[in-house]
């Protein structure tokens, strides 16, 4: 077993597969046709791409370099690709549809369509949205674009944002940290304190989305009239080593400093280790802790402070 996998996670994913690749028709002829789903594929590619080498094909579609010479062999012999030399190297064939291989994946990829739609309407209209999402997100986990291609925003509190804050608290905290229920019912005190006593000139939150998706979130409160309190800071774990901690925590920052603040500070535990190198690389200093008994865990509170 790979490390940190354990047997019930892979037991889920067996589980899918083997449900999915029967319901899309995998183990059969695909779409009740005389071509398999690989041969679909290799025509897909060379419809939708400029000529490529078969060596191309080998390296994107990770296939036997030997099965598909003999899949190529028999798209050749039936005239639905063309080899010519590559411009740049006479030595490189580079491989295209014919006329004859287009009139053929044309009604191939239209039944494909057809059957993914009819997929779709099995499912109910308001619970599409939901599904989609689904699949991007296992799209997005099971292949990550790079880190410097994501699109990262810090954008305001939306409706369903602030519920998604005391959930996301509770979840991590409890997954990562063992804390228990009073963890979230705090959070829950905190974010509606903010709603009810919002003052828009002295606090405000942040919601980051990568990708269009929510990934954190940070509030800074009044704590007196010359001091901002930092709260809430939190990255799920499929966003962090992106930056994002410390995108929301100079948010932070820089607002308390153009509201008119003189020091900030916040109030965290001694093993969030995270969280505390990210205040530490911002300036901020430790000033008390003590034992604290909360969450059901033994503790130390910490009080972080910086001046503005």
């Amino acid at each position: 077993m790979v490390a940190g996998v354990n047997k019930s996670q892979v037991k889920a994913v067996r589980a899918f597969n083997r449900f999915y690749t029967q319901r899309i028709g995998v183990l059969k002829r695909y779409l009740d046709t005389d071509f398999t789903l690989t041969e679909v594929r290799v025509l897909y590619e060379l419809a939708h791409r400029p000529p490529l080498t078969a060596r191309e094909l080998v390296r994107d579609l990770e296939l036997d370099a030997g099965y598909l010479s003999r899949i190529l062999r028999r798209f050749e012999d039936r005239g639905w690709i063309a080899r010519e030399a590559a411009a740049h190297d006479g030595r490189q064939q580079l491989l295209r549809l014919t006329e004859a291989g287009y009139a053929v994946f044309s009604p191939l990829q239209q039944k494909s369509r057809d059957e993914a739609a009819a997929l779709l309407a099995a499912v109910p209209r308001e619970a599409r949205p939901r599904l989609i999402q689904s699949l991007e997100t296992v799209h997005r986990l099971l292949d990550p674009p790079p880190a410097g291609s994501r699109r990262i925003v810090l954008r305001d509190p939306q409706p369903g944002d602030l519920g998604w804050v005391v959930q996301v608290h509770g979840e991590l905290y409890a997954r990562e940290y063992g804390f228990d229920a009073t963890f979230e019912a705090l959070v829950a005190e905190i974010v509606a304190r903010f709603v009810h006593k919002l003052d828009p000139a002295c606090e405000k939150a942040w919601i980051a989305e990568v990708d269009g998706e929510r990934m954190g979130c940070i509030f800074v409160v009044r704590k007196s009239a010359t001091v901002a309190q930092l709260r809430l800071l939190i990255v799920r774990p499929e966003a962090r080593g992106l930056g994002l901690g410390g995108r929301l925590t100079d948010a932070c920052i820089a607002f308390a400093r153009a509201a008119g603040y003189r020091r900030m500070m916040l109030w965290t535990q001694s093993n969030l280790t995270a969280a505390r190198a990210i205040y530490a690389s911002r300036g901020f200093a430790l000033k008390e802790s003590e034992p604290n008994e909360a969450f059901g865990q033994s503790l130390v509170s910490e009080i972080w402070e910086r001046r503005l």
